[in-house]
């Protein structure tokens, strides 16, 4: 029994280690000892902007505003704003930029991949441009995103989400989150090949890209997919960069769920994709990660000798209590700034336990709307 549970804890505590440091640092030597660099120039293309909205009234007009104003010459340029079904004042206002030349199209309520698939449809460009209604484009992004595909090989390239700064640790350590997140991106990129895309900003060749299933969660883990599948690569392009504002553990709670929601049906159905080593560590083994502290933390009890059962047991007590405790802790303190990064990675654990119930539920009822307030840099304090 105990050289059963030895075996169990060193087996998850391994598999801890790879997916969290061991993985992202042989991506990064693979980057640094053979770079795969992109032949980049500037180019002028015919690009159609695409941008799907539901009920985005708060944001529709910063947005169309971001957009006009790129440095990108507007003659090549195409924007449509496809409205799935809005209800509010988004319609209303996006066709007050008509002489500007925004076209604005309405579909009955059918989700984010019918307006994917409606915009496709009607896009004459030779670049998509796929974007989201609440993020700020800076002027450069479009005309840098293009620049990749003076590569032939390049299929796709996605931008650099840039999250704005938070008020609270609670807001800056979801942050933290994406800023790692980005990195391991840099670090694929230069290696080969990005496995999924930012999909409030990335542009894809028309003739990459396929339409999205009606059912599906994770579009910018499907667009990308069948590019990869027609033999482009799909690159990072960090200068090519969009502005969000910082959101709760809450609210990225919910939008994580939908993310990793969206990996299992992307697994279910397609496998591991042409790149199955990377898309396994990189991606699936996250949805394991739970499972896997979950071995660690039962096994732990019965380690022996009892020193080392203690010892285990007591770090795991330590971290989950920071975390569970973490909302009594003041921001500013010292030790806010272990506990805050603990309850986030506690919360990213949560969504990916709860994001296998889209094997049980429909998909559609793990979408939940993201509600964010301006950041620092924005209100000026």
């Amino acid at each position: 029994m105990r050289t059963l549970a030895w075996l169990a804890f060193l087996s998850a505590s391994s598999f801890f280690v790879y997916v969290l440091a061991l993985y992202p640092l042989l991506v990064y030597i693979a980057a640094r000892r053979s770079p795969r660099r992109v032949s980049t120039r500037p180019e002028l293309k015919t690009v159609t902007v695409l941008l799907p909205v539901h009920n985005g009234e708060q944001w529709i007009r910063q947005k169309l505003e971001s957009i006009l104003a790129l440095n990108y010459p507007h003659h090549l340029m195409r924007v449509i704003v496809i409205s799935d079904g809005s209800t509010d004042a988004t319609e209303s206002i996006a066709q007050q930029f008509s002489k500007s030349g925004v076209e604005v199209v309405r579909i009955p309520k059918g989700g984010k991949p019918l307006a994917i698939n409606k915009g496709m449809a009607l896009a004459e460009g030779e670049i998509l441009f796929f974007t989201d209604v609440r993020q700020k484009l800076h002027p450069d992004c479009l005309a840098r995103l293009v620049t990749n595909f003076a590569d032939p090989l390049v299929g796709a390239v996605c931008g650099e989400l840039v999250i704005l700064d938070g008020y609270t640790e609670e807001e800056q350590s979801v942050g933290l989150y994406w800023k790692i997140e980005k990195w391991i991106r840099r670090q694929l990129s230069a290696a080969g090949t990005l496995l999924v895309i930012t999909g409030c900003v990335y542009a894809v060749r028309r003739e990459a890209a396929e339409p999205v299933p009606l059912d599906v969660l994770g579009d910018d883990i499907f667009i990308p997919q069948a590019v990869l599948r027609k033999g482009y690569r799909v690159v990072f392009e960090e200068d090519a960069k969009a502005y969000d504002y910082p959101t709760s553990r809450d609210i990225e709670f919910h939008r994580k769920v939908r993310t990793l929601a969206g990996l299992y049906q992307f697994v279910r159905h397609h496998g591991l994709g042409p790149y199955p080593f990377h898309f396994f560590s990189y991606k699936v083994s996250r949805l394991l990660l739970p499972y896997a502290l979950l071995v660690i933390a039962v096994s732990s009890l019965f380690l022996n000798p009892p020193a080392a059962a203690v010892a285990a047991v007591t770090a795991q007590v330590l971290f989950y209590g920071l975390a569970a405790f973490d909302t009594a802790i003041p921001d500013g303190s010292i030790l806010k700034r272990i506990s805050s990064p603990a309850r986030t990675f506690c919360m990213l654990m949560a969504a990916s336990i709860r994001s296998v119930s889209v094997l049980f539920v429909p998909a559609a009822n793990l979408w939940k709307t993201t509600h964010v307030r301006a950041a620092k840099t924005e209100s000026g304090t």
